[in-house]
């Protein structure tokens, strides 16, 4: 039962208004002793010809008690509602308790596809913590719109065409060592690629070289093919070895090199349209009037570059999969590139780009170190998780020294509180990386939600036989019926994650939950407690384990059995 829908349909027969019209005004009050939910009456004043406070003494005495409601009050021009805590109670803990994981889950996304960018790695190079956030931030709203009921797909736009290939081809041909190349390919490729550019400032003619050797790629030469199909091959073996720790799948890992056969309709499509214009021998869009710079598709020597093929990969995504939204999840200094290219396919007349979006993600900043220099070290992925994971282990071994696959465990809550770090606030905050808060097993910490989920878990373990059933009317307190209203909640943080594209709701939900049960847990006893109680209170925590550990794997973070 949806208690509120059954509330709006109260209210509906006693106003003129459409019970979806009162859903949108009804508000969760901002204390609990204001009721569960609240109905402003202030719209029926002039209809009425009523003060908003008397309309609303006049609907509460027409509204009766009953499975739903447990009271109503008039209070100031608000119509405000105390769900019936018996049956509330018992509706949503038989509903997460039988939905288990899919709890949330809907039909809203029913027939409708949604596209979401993510990731996007360039072949050859380290995966840098900026790629992490991108691809954390991406999987957690593929999950948040599949749980919905939406069809969607998983896209890998991987960086794997370029001028910097041939100089990739280059070094590699000079100083490359196979057997390195095919026991660790990523560091291997990138000692060449920096041995290049050591080189080329000794040795200028390198630079040639290289270009001459991505011409022949671009022109199909075999060789050079070869080696590039080897060094993206590697590569993405090599990111699919973190995508699986983070259990991420992709549905498509087309990357830019896949559009160089259809970047000639796009440019052929813009001169039809008369929207080139020259600009010093380039070949541009003028956006001026959208108070945007010029949009380059052809530098002067008549070559493309990844604007012209994020076009390109519009109108190929449109066509192959008609999405309903396409949302690129990429850093938020791209913001102006993509707002080019939604302009640009919207003058070519093609309106399904308003439904296109750019998910910008934030800057990550470390408390103790830049995130990258002017000689171009940059702090990679790896190596941030091999850090939390050592450092956690340090943790686990000085609380729980006894503790049974304790390197597993410290992998999982240091991955965990990675992930949880970048997702636990909104996406336009620079994201801070202090070990000191990012391990804390107290407050706004990955390791304080899994070790909450872990200690129900165990909770649940020691009662040994769990029971059956349970009579849900046995769990009177606050602090029981406010935990079964963040479990409640859990819904509504699902629709606002995916209609903000802000998977933080859902990190700072699951987070709540954890607070409320910690709080429950302190204050009331389970194991101890009168059977009937014991049962109850052993199904509510069984609910909010599987809220908990629902809302941690959307946004990539495992809970193990044990901390």
């Amino acid at each position: 039962m949806d208690f509120k829908k059954e509330i709006a349909g109260k209210i509906s027969q006693l106003v003129d208004m459409e019970q979806e019209k009162i859903m949108e005004l009804i508000e969760i009050p901002p204390q609990s002793n204001m009721g569960d939910y609240a109905f402003p009456c202030f719209q029926f004043a002039k209809v009425l010809r009523k003060a908003p406070n008397m309309i609303a003494a006049d609907l509460a005495g027409k509204l009766a008690q009953d499975n739903v409601i447990g009271k109503v009050e008039a209070a100031g021009g608000y119509l405000n509602f105390f769900v019936n805590r018996a049956e509330f109670m018992k509706e949503i803990l038989t509903e997460v308790n039988e939905k288990g994981r899919d709890f949330g889950a809907s039909k809203e996304g029913d027939g409708k596809t949604v596209l979401v960018e993510f990731s996007s790695p360039n072949i050859a190079k380290p995966f840098h913590i900026g790629h992490l956030v991108n691809t954390l931030t991406g999987s957690a709203l593929e999950k948040i719109y599949r749980h919905l009921g939406y069809h969607t797909e998983r896209l890998n736009h991987i960086g794997d065409y370029g001028t910097q290939f041939g100089k990739q081809i280059a070094a590699y041909k000079h100083w490359g060592n196979e057997e390195a190349l095919e026991k660790d390919p990523i560091t291997e490729l990138l000692r060449v690629y920096v041995m290049f550019h050591e080189e080329a400032e000794k040795h200028p003619e390198l630079e040639d070289e290289a270009r001459q050797l991505f011409k022949k790629l671009e022109d199909g030469d075999p060789e050079m093919l070869a080696l590039w199909q080897k060094f993206r091959d590697l590569s993405i073996v090599e990111f699919k070895k973190l995508y699986k720790e983070f259990n991420i799948e992709f549905d498509s890992y087309n990357g830019e090199s896949f559009y160089t056969d259809k970047m000639g309709e796009v440019v052929q499509m813009l001169r039809d349209k008369n929207l080139l214009v020259e600009s010093n021998g380039a070949q541009i869009v003028d956006l001026e009037k959208f108070n945007m710079p010029p949009c380059l598709i052809l530098k002067s020597d008549g070559a493309t570059i990844y604007a012209t093929r994020d076009l390109a990969a519009g109108l190929y995504r449109h066509r192959t999969y008609n999405f309903d939204k396409c949302l690129y999840v990429v850093g938020n200094t791209q913001a102006l590139h993509f707002k080019q290219i939604f302009t640009v396919l919207k003058l070519m007349g093609f309106d399904w780009a308003d439904n296109m979006a750019h998910i910008g993600t934030s800057l990550v900043k470390f408390a103790d170190r830049k995130m990258a220099t002017r000689s171009g070290d940059m702090i990679y992925a790896k190596t941030v998780l091999n850090e939390a994971a050592e450092k956690t282990l340090e943790i686990v071994e000085s609380k729980n020294s006894g503790l049974a696959d304790k390197a597993d465990v410290a992998k999982k809550v240091g991955m965990g509180a990675v992930a949880y770090t970048i997702l636990k606030n909104n996406r336009d905050r620079d994201i801070i990386f202090s070990w000191e808060d990012i391990l804390s097993f107290e407050g706004d910490s990955g390791p304080y939600v899994q070790y909450t989920c872990v200690r129900g878990k165990s909770v649940m373990r020691k009662a040994g036989d769990f029971p059956s059933t349970a009579d849900y009317s046995k769990l009177t307190t606050d602090e029981e019926f406010n935990l079964v209203k963040l479990l409640d909640g859990f819904k509504a943080a699902l629709k606002e994650a995916a209609d903000r594209y802000e998977p933080f709701v859902i990190t700072r939900h699951v987070t709540e939950i954890a607070k409320a049960y910690n709080k429950f847990y302190n204050s009331h006893p389970i194991m101890n407690a009168e059977p009937e109680v014991k049962a109850a209170r052993l199904h509510l925590t069984k609910a909010v384990c599987n809220v908990i550990e629902t809302g941690l794997s959307i946004i990539g973070i495992e809970v193990p059995e044990n901390m």
